[in-house]
């Protein structure tokens, strides 16, 4: 039994969302803060869609139609390593508008 106080999300919605998270290769906390939802909530919803979608195309995943373990892993290690890259570049940005306005002194 829900609280009262439980939160309603539209079908819409809950789509939008799990699309957000699966296009932007951002972790399901950092869209649930945006979004201002529980991110317990967002990954339920995104596990139950692809479960969904497993059990839509039916048990082994058809060629071509999605990512095996080995392409799972890459694309983990690829997004990591861009996140990292952007921490890279905005600290180099920093760093660069800092000694410009020490060698305008």
């Amino acid at each position: 039994m829900g609280s009262k106080y439980t939160k309603r999300y539209s079908e819409e919605f809950k789509r939008d969302a799990i699309a957000l998270v699966a296009s932007s290769g951002r972790t399901v906390t950092e869209v649930a803060r945006e979004l201002g939802v529980s991110s317990e909530s967002l990954r339920g919803w995104v596990k139950k869609a692809n479960g969904a979608g497993q059990a839509a195309a039916g048990a082994p995943v058809a060629a071509g139609s999605g990512l095996d373990a080995a392409e799972r892993e890459e694309l983990k290690r690829l997004r990591k390593l861009a996140a990292d890259q952007a921490k890279t570049i905005e600290i180099l940005k920093k760093a660069t508008a800092f000694f410009a306005k020490e060698s305008d002194r």
